[in-house]
């Protein structure tokens, strides 16, 4: 059960964060509640808001990438919350259902490539406390992506360090639509809702 509660969208006044709203809405399909919590404080929201849309909607490393990362640093870390939402959005963003399911055999799995898979490490152990990123894994980073396309994973997995301590620490009410999307991606792996009820 979530420590707060979400706003009702239809109640918040600020026309810059309804604006970014009805983007989430447009995107997503749903308003995240993580946001409609953070709308008590409306600076608050349209900083991350901004936040997230310059990493991971700007730049040059590909978007499914980028989703994939945010997931996996999420599962390293534990954020029930964050893992549906990912998943959506890697959904969304042209991964399949199949490499969503099989995001814990990058290192093996046929589905995805030398460059996904120096990403994907990176962010799977900078997701875990303590950072268990190295001197190597960085070298494999750097043999596929530009230091500007590297400035961009490590945003996103920052990114995902906010979110998830976040939304697991409000327990944030996890909405129906993401929570689809990882019962059907993720759900043969063990996930579940955890404590966003």
């Amino acid at each position: 059960m979530a420590h707060l509660n979400p706003l009702n969208a239809a109640d918040i006044e600020d026309a810059d964060l309804q604006s970014m709203l009805k983007r989430y809405l447009d995107i997503r399909k749903f308003i995240p509640n993580s946001v409609l919590t953070m709308a008590r404080r409306p600076s608050i929201a349209k900083a991350f808001a901004q936040l997230n849309q310059a990493i991971l909607y700007e730049g040059t490393v590909p978007e499914e990438t980028k989703m994939l990362v945010a997931l996996i640093s999420s599962q390293a870390s534990g954020c029930r919350y964050c893992q549906s939402h990912m998943a959506n959005l890697s959904s969304i963003y042209k991964a399949s259902d199949e490499k969503i399911a099989h995001l814990w055999e990058f290192e093996t799995h046929s589905l995805f490539s030398d460059s996904e898979r120096a990403a994907l490490r990176v962010a799977m152990k900078a997701g875990q406390l303590p950072n268990a990123c190295n001197d190597e894994d960085f070298d494999a980073l750097k043999a596929h992506w530009d230091e500007g396309q590297i400035v961009e994973i490590v945003a996103s997995i920052g990114l995902f360090g906010y979110l998830n301590r976040w939304n697991d620490t409000m327990a944030t009410e996890l909405e129906e639509y993401p929570a689809g999307v990882a019962e059907r991606t993720l759900g043969d792996w063990g996930w579940n809702r955890g404590k966003h009820l």
